[in-house]
């Protein structure tokens, strides 16, 4: 027993030899002065192993930064997300800086690339709602945008565009070669969204977000290249200067070990790289009728609101029209696959689904997608590609009232067919929301009214009356109800409104 335990102690001993002996060797390979942990990092199995992780590069060195020139908050604990307080109306500078390493993304260069601009809500629970919330806005601000571009002021930018139906974004072109800067307005305050206005209130926050694309193949500025956004909240002209101080003010009062856990305030706000916005201007999304995410010419469809101004997929067009133009088919290719990825709020699946057809997705239980994206997300994809059309809330069914000869103007009004004249053809309108601004933006859908020109819809009641329209009354419409109406220009000449008979 003895010469066996002896024995183990002639291996132990020979092994820990050999071991030290090996260790020895990378020492002097290395010099007992260089040996660090960059060398070590710089050996072939670590050098193998960064190579399988092009990702991490990616995001340390995106193609583009930009920078806004207005001073951060105090008051932000340090692993938040930075908060930025800007003033209604007030210019701000934001810098579209070239980032690029040499060799990177050299198809972009000498060309042009394009950005466009949002200001959107932060709070996801307002994402869900923001159709009915800049619904709500545009009616009690009639002719405003949330979002403008100051050109005068601004360096580098060719080819603005704004559209009348798209009030909470703007899109431009610019040379990255060349000293660029688009100064911002934000026309909307934090407090316009709470859901009591008076005082106290504590305004919600947004985001000012940047996505910026290149050419593809066709000249159509729809490949996304990168995207960056930034904390905000916005206030009454001057508002944001007296938050700025305050904050600033109650730091200086606290405890050198409570100001530790603070970031220090910086003079510009750096946008931190994101998600692209879900509703990106490509080939996939302009199939559908009803969508305008590219800023182009008003067209007469330009009243409807498109998805690039809301975060709910569901609020747009025609009830069945509108699901039908959403739901990925099989026959849909690699690229549609990827834009209906994005269209639908699953962006950072974009990658792990790059191969895949629309028969491909598909073809996927929701066990697999569960399994793959994780319980909520798989969840969550599977109801959307086996998404159904929504029963609308209330259905109506309205004819736009022409104007007919003296005699015919009573049969005209029972909506019969007035013996040889012209029938009447009535559209019908599904509301998913019980509101008149949804009466108000369908109508303007259906028949092509500018829907930034309407300033009221009224119903003519008893003795030729005219009753505002308003979310109680619509609230109250009989499901199938048969409605004319016609349009009079408003008395100041700046738009319409719409009485139904």
């Amino acid at each position: 027993m003895a010469w066996v335990l002896k024995m183990d102690e002639v291996i132990e001993s020979g092994l820990v030899h050999d071991f030290d002996a090996s260790l020895s060797g990378i020492g002097q390979e290395l010099g007992a002065g260089a040996y660090s942990m960059s060398d070590v990092l710089a050996l072939p199995i670590f050098k193998q192993e960064d190579s399988s992780l092009p990702l991490d590069d990616e995001t340390k060195h995106p193609p583009f930064q930009y920078v806004m020139c207005a001073a951060t908050s105090p008051a932000v604990k340090l692993h938040d997300e930075t908060l930025t307080y800007l003033n209604q109306g007030q210019s701000y500078e934001i810098r579209m800086l070239d980032n690029r390493k040499m060799g990177d993304v050299p198809e972009i260069t000498g060309k042009l690339v394009k950005s466009i601009i949002r200001v959107v809500f932060h709070d996801r629970r307002l994402q869900y709602t923001e159709h009915q919330q800049l619904e709500g806005w545009k009616w009690n601000r009639p002719g405003d945008r949330l979002l403008d571009l100051d050109i005068p002021m601004s360096v580098g930018i060719i080819d603005t565009k704004t559209n009348p139906s798209q009030l909470n974004a703007v899109e431009f072109l610019w040379d990255p070669a060349k000293r660029t800067s688009a100064f911002i307005q934000v026309h909307c305050i934090s407090t316009e969204f709470t859901p009591r206005k008076h005082g106290g209130e504590k305004g919600v926050p947004f985001r000012i977000q940047v996505d910026t694309f290149k050419q593809n193949e066709n000249g159509e500025y729809t490949d996304h290249l990168h995207s960056a956004s930034c904390q905000i909240k916005v206030f009454k002209p001057k508002g944001a200067d007296r938050k700025q101080k305050t904050d600033r003010e109650k730091m200086e009062k606290r405890t050198a070990h409570e100001k530790e856990k603070y970031q220090p305030s910086y003079d510009t706000t750096v946008l931190t790289e994101c998600s692209p916005w879900p509703d990106t201007p490509t080939a996939y999304v302009n199939s559908s009728p009803s969508t305008a995410p590219t800023f182009t010419a008003p067209q007469q469809s330009a009243c409807s609101v498109p998805d690039s101004n809301s975060s709910s997929p569901n609020h747009q067009g025609d009830g069945v029209s509108q699901a039908s133009s959403e739901q990925l088919q099989p026959s849909a290719t690699i690229q549609e696959t990827q834009q209906w990825l994005l269209k639908n709020r699953f962006s950072s699946y974009t990658r792990l689904f790059s191969n895949f057809l629309g028969a491909d997705l598909l073809k996927l239980t929701k066990e697999d997608l569960v399994q793959i994206c994780g319980v909520a997300d798989g969840i969550r994809l599977y109801n959307s590609l086996k998404s159904r059309s929504v029963r609308p809330r209330l259905t109506l069914y309205v004819c736009r009232e022409q104007p007919a000869p003296q005699g015919q103007q009573q049969a005209a009004g029972g909506g019969g067919d007035g013996g040889g004249a012209t029938p009447y053809v009535y559209h019908a309108i599904y509301l998913e929301e019980m509101v008149a601004s949804e009466v108000a933006r369908k109508l303007a859908l259906v028949f092509n009214i500018p829907f930034h020109q309407i300033n009221q819809v009224y119903r003519q009641g008893p003795t030729g009356i005219h009753i505002l329209v308003s979310d109680q009354m619509v609230q109250n419409f009989q499901d199938e109800s048969c409605f004319l109406f016609s349009t009079v220009k408003a008395e100041n000449g700046g738009g319409v409104h719409i009485i139904l008979k």
